[in-house]
């Protein structure tokens, strides 16, 4: 799964840990969900969305061998 959080992030110019402290998550969960380590639960990825004020599918996508 693909994501576009390090680009969010940039656009709204807050750092991982500060992210991380919005979402009530561990910086190193941002970092592992940006590097494509970690897949969010469903309240992780609504919790983003929320954040970002975006569609789910405009923060994630599925690649094809997903």
């Amino acid at each position: 799964m693909k994501n576009n959080l390090k680009v969010l992030r940039a656009m709204v110019n807050i750092s991982q840990g500060d992210l991380a402290d919005k979402i009530q998550v561990s910086r190193q969960t941002i970092n592992a969900m940006e590097k494509g380590k970690y897949v969010p639960s469903t309240v992780l990825a609504l919790k983003l969305s929320r954040f970002f004020e975006k569609p789910v599918e405009e923060i994630f996508q599925l690649e094809d061998e997903d």
